[in-house]
């Protein structure tokens, strides 16, 4: 089967990304959010980011304009799931994440894959709350998706040979690189990055050094971006919600252990760029 719609469920920093991506790729994309305000404001990012690559060469005049008007916008979830691809971006939740699986089960034509963008729930869980778990897979994007190319795709315990297949040449088609892997606690990637970000914590936590120096360290060892400045780009609160999911999926290692100057963060509203403030002040910060 090939993949000619899409239908992104969220329109957060991830489901833009997403929807811009497969848009850019020439797809007709659905972008489904819960009111009408949150979409306009999404496509606006859209719109930016997809001029931005204009202004630096990286997108054709063509392609941009054809990648803004494929894009849609509905409130109806019944309405987005009419397409061959639905990929879910909500948040990092399993009971919200299976609550919306079992409706775009219902609503979706029987060719359908329905993808999760999930970064570290477990696919199988997700597709037990559908009847087609053989058409169910993770599709992980990493932040920004709109420009990273790596994408993990996830078979789940029922994920048929042919949904893999599908998804890959989907993949491909959307200029993106993947890399298979089996339906385990945060994939490959997270899995690598909580010690990363587990480790700068505890140092930070144990007032070794301030974020911006252990930032600079990790840049000087050809890190595009420190610890600190990736978390503040991801969101203290996403971060946190995979880290403890990570940690209770592998019953308590101590080696994910989120750090409560993750918690204190969150619970004071420092989430990072999109609050304008996290490790760095992104009010008054210059780069």
């Amino acid at each position: 089967m090939s993949i000619e719609s899409v239908a992104v469920i969220g329109s957060g920093t991830m489901g833009r990304g997403i929807a811009h991506s497969a848009a850019l790729a020439g797809k007709q994309v659905v972008l489904f959010d819960l009111t009408s305000e949150l979409l306009d404001t999404a496509v606006r990012s859209i719109h930016k980011n997809i001029d931005e690559g204009l202004r630096r060469g990286k997108t054709e005049p063509e392609a941009a304009e054809r990648a803004k008007v494929s894009i849609s916008l509905t409130t109806d979830l019944g309405e987005a799931a009419r397409v061959d691809l639905v990929i879910e971006a909500v948040p990092e939740d399993m009971e919200l994440k299976r609550k919306v699986f079992g409706r775009l089960d219902a609503a979706a034509p029987p060719h359908a894959i329905l993808a999760s963008n999930t970064s570290s729930l477990s696919i199988s869980a997700i597709a037990a709350a559908t009847e087609r778990p053989d058409h169910v897979i993770g599709l992980h994007y990493f932040n920004p998706a709109h420009l990273m190319r790596l994408v993990e795709i996830i078979r789940g315990d029922s994920t048929s040979d042919a949904t893999v297949t599908t998804c890959r040449q989907f993949v491909a088609e959307i200029g993106k690189t993947a890399v298979l892997c089996r339906d385990s606690p945060a994939f490959i990637v997270n899995r690598i990055a909580r010690p990363f970000y587990g480790e700068a914590l505890r140092l930070l936590g144990e007032q070794v050094a301030e974020p911006q120096t252990i930032d600079r360290l990790i840049s000087s060892l050809g890190f595009p971006m420190g610890p600190f400045e990736l978390l503040d780009l991801i969101g203290l609160d996403v971060n946190l919600a995979v880290t403890q999911s990570v940690y209770d999926a592998y019953y308590q290692d101590p080696k994910y252990r989120p750090h409560p100057i993750q918690r204190r963060m969150v619970d004071s509203g420092r989430l990072g760029r999109k609050s304008g403030r996290g490790f760095y002040d992104h009010k008054n910060r210059q780069s």
